[in-house]
């Protein structure tokens, strides 16, 4: 991740895909990082939920 003029360039490096290694880049300007880190964030919240839907029991 970077900043850019205008918001953040985030670069995701795929090791292999289809036998070829392969980078995304996503040039985004402030509204859409914040969007997508919003995103990511309900999405993990998601994923913690489904993983542990209840609390420890307090031994």
């Amino acid at each position: 991740m970077a900043a850019a003029e205008d918001g953040v360039r985030l670069e995701f490096g795929l090791n292999d895909l289809d036998g070829r290694p392969l980078t995304a880049i996503l040039d985004l300007d402030r509204g859409e990082a914040r969007n997508l880190a919003r995103a990511l964030m309900a999405a993990a919240g998601d994923a913690m939920e489904r993983t542990f839907p209840h609390p420890p029991s307090g031994e």
